[in-house]
């Protein structure tokens, strides 16, 4: 599979969606959306009551169930909207805070081996790998895909995200500005 790399973090900046994100006005999460490049991506706040009820319901202790909970966690989509593949490493996506140097998101390999240290039954293990963003993946024209991904920021704090995907032989980049974590 080919690797996508960001070639410059002075690009991301190439382009960046509005920080004005759309509100529940039943549950008051925000949602974030960037179209660009034949690429759709959305964050929606997930609150630190709905990580807890999700991952306790499938098996998790409530102290490791508070773990992720503290996290600051959004439901990630990414949608195809062009007319050819994309490609996605989720690994070469960063954020980015107020005076901070950039970080990679939290990998599903990172928090398997948490669960493990922490002896998380393995039906729940599984549940959680399901439940979030794929690492990788190719989308059809049309496609998408959605998943859970975290970021070590502060509940309500704001970061920036920069994401990457190739199109074809093409590395491409865009940002979510002012991206803010659920309160509690």
């Amino acid at each position: 599979m080919r690797r996508f790399v960001p070639t410059l973090f002075a690009a991301w900046p190439l382009i960046a969606a509005a920080a004005q994100p759309s509100v529940d006005p039943d549950t008051g999460l925000a949602t974030w959306q960037a179209e660009t490049g034949g690429i759709q991506v959305r964050l929606t706040q997930i609150s630190p009551d709905q990580a807890r009820a999700f991952y306790q319901a499938r098996g998790f202790a409530a102290d490791a169930a508070e773990l992720y909970a503290r996290e600051c966690i959004f439901m990630t989509v990414v949608r195809n909207v062009g007319d050819a593949p994309i490609t996605h490493r989720l690994a070469d996506w960063r954020y980015t805070t107020a005076g901070a140097p950039d970080r990679p998101i939290r990998s599903k390999l990172e928090w398997a081996g948490l669960w493990e240290r922490l002896n998380v039954p393995e039906p729940a293990r599984i549940a959680f790998d399901w439940a979030q963003f794929p690492a990788t993946q190719t989308f059809a024209p049309g496609d998408w895909n959605q998943g859970m991904t975290t970021y070590g920021v502060p509940r309500g704090g704001r970061f920036d995200l920069h994401f990457v995907w190739g199109a074809g032989e093409r590395t491409l980049n865009g940002t979510l500005a002012g991206v803010q974590c659920a309160g509690e």
